[in-house]
């Protein structure tokens, strides 16, 4: 059970061995994956134990009998006094905490404690092409899913990921289309794959975009990237935070009767008769058509948008959660998530089609900068049209994900490049009221094209 932060060796061996004397067995092996002895081979080997010792404590299984003794006593320590128990465990990945908690009561509950501790928001981020051409299919957002996810600090209980939509298509697919074989839905087969790979009470929300922006992943301080081709993909986990409610929500032009929404499905979604409600990201798909905007514009209604921050985008394909069965084929709608709770502070502004210079992008960028949102466990995200970017700027790359890290150098940024944008200027302020910009003229509407959307959502202070 590996620790970081410089705690291996002896306690390496300490751990191993409480492990050995507290572990209960489940399927024939220790709780961490170690083998059980059988009982029999358990008392010839403490019988060879008392007997080296007797005969003056010669050394046995690398150890000396001073050696031994020292470990018995750590490991007592380690098996009854929880302030001990739960600083090593603060060096541990969630996924190693799991575990340790099934070794015995003690830790069980000082790693449900620590759990609870880490209520810093985590991301996962990955460039890469088309997942086909690999010879074992997987996408490679996937693949750095299932490396990563072993050294995450957070338990997450909702899973925002976004990838580009190109990179579901390959060489390997033209030629099976070519010779007749079956359309592979490889939007399920990666949808499938990433639930799987999370908590069972996780919520994931997964779709894909022409272009993706990011931050690699380290800490905030890397500088956000813009991809505009779509070769790149990120996971955004946000973990259970105390006072902080974020739920999922779903509607389509089937959830309508008789041209008016599901009211009790809007009060389960946090968008309606929720005082506490502070920032929705809505994201729609098949909203070309023209139907879709009347749509979006009932369903803003039901919730107060003057006094919500509200960002989002149109994407391409929606895959995930797999339990709503989205038919992106015959409807039209939009997910989304709702952030509820008194610690949250968020803001937007909009970057309108004037806004086409370096210069201008960082003036609006202080514009955002003058929200004064708290920097720590803070998330900003970007949502752009596909017609601006690189030549929007003649020729210059990243404008405005490098604008807004000239700002907010400490604060992770994700979003993409889509087919129109939802959002305007706007500020919820520390005392829960609403400030909107004075210089924008565009507070009330929250559909554009050829814009930019720049949202900060602060999730609370980390305890």
């Amino acid at each position: 059970m590996p620790f970081r932060g410089g705690t291996g060796g002896v306690l390496d061996s300490v751990c191993v061995c409480v492990c050995r004397r507290e572990g209960r067995k489940e399927g024939g092996r220790l709780l961490g994956g170690r083998c059980a002895r059988p009982r029999r081979e358990r008392q010839r080997q403490d019988a060879r134990t008392q007997t080296d010792r007797a005969r003056g404590g010669e050394r046995e299984g690398g150890m000396d009998g001073a050696q031994s003794k020292s470990l018995d006593g750590a490991s007592s320590v380690l098996s009854s006094v929880a302030e001990v128990v739960e600083r090593i465990m603060l060096f541990l990945p969630t996924k190693s905490l799991l575990g340790s908690a099934r070794v015995c009561r003690l830790w069980r509950d000082c790693a449900r404690r620590v759990i609870r501790m880490h209520q810093k928001l985590s991301w996962i981020s990955a460039k890469g092409l088309s997942d086909l051409d690999d010879d074992d299919g997987d996408h490679f957002l996937v693949k750095k899913m299932i490396t990563d996810l072993e050294d995450v600090y957070v338990l997450p209980q909702t899973v925002l990921y976004m990838t580009g939509t190109d990179t579901f298509s390959s060489r390997r697919r033209r030629k099976e289309r070519k010779n007749d074989v079956p359309k592979r839905n490889r939007d399920a087969e990666v949808a499938a794959e990433v639930e799987r790979l999370l908590p069972i009470d996780c919520k994931a929300v997964g779709f894909s975009a022409p272009g993706i922006v990011y931050t690699p992943m380290g800490c905030g301080r890397e500088r956000p990237r813009e991809e505009e081709d779509g070769t790149a993909g990120f996971a955004l986990l946000l973990p259970k935070i105390e006072g902080v409610t974020i739920k999922f929500f779903h509607f389509s032009n089937k959830n309508l009767k008789d041209k008016a929404f599901d009211q009790e499905k809007l009060r389960d979604a946090g968008l309606q008769d929720n005082p506490d409600l502070r920032a929705v990201l809505l994201f729609g798909y098949n909203t070309m058509k023209e139907a879709a905007t009347n749509f979006l514009q009932r369903l803003t209604q039901q919730f107060s948008v003057k006094s919500t921050v509200v960002a989002g985008g149109h994407i391409d394909r929606v895959f995930s959660p797999r339990s709503e069965r989205i038919d992106v084929h015959h409807s039209y709608g939009f997910v989304g998530l709702a952030f509820s709770g008194r610690p949250i502070q968020a803001a937007s502004v909009l970057l309108g089609e004037d806004v086409d210079t370096p210069e201008s992008v960082e003036a609006a960028m202080q514009r955002l900068k003058a929200a004064n949102i708290p920097e720590s466990n803070t998330v900003g995200f970007m949502f752009t049209c596909i017609g601006r970017g690189q030549d929007y700027y003649s020729n210059k790359e990243n404008v405005e994900a490098d604008a807004f890290r000239k700002q907010f150098p400490t604060i992770p940024l994700f979003g993409f490049f889509g087919n129109g944008e939802i959002g305007c200027d706007r500020i919820v302020t520390e005392n829960f009221s609403l400030r909107e910009c004075s210089n924008s003229k565009d507070c009330n509407e929250l559909f554009h094209d050829y814009t930019t959307v720049m949202a900060l959502i602060h999730l609370g202070p980390v305890k």
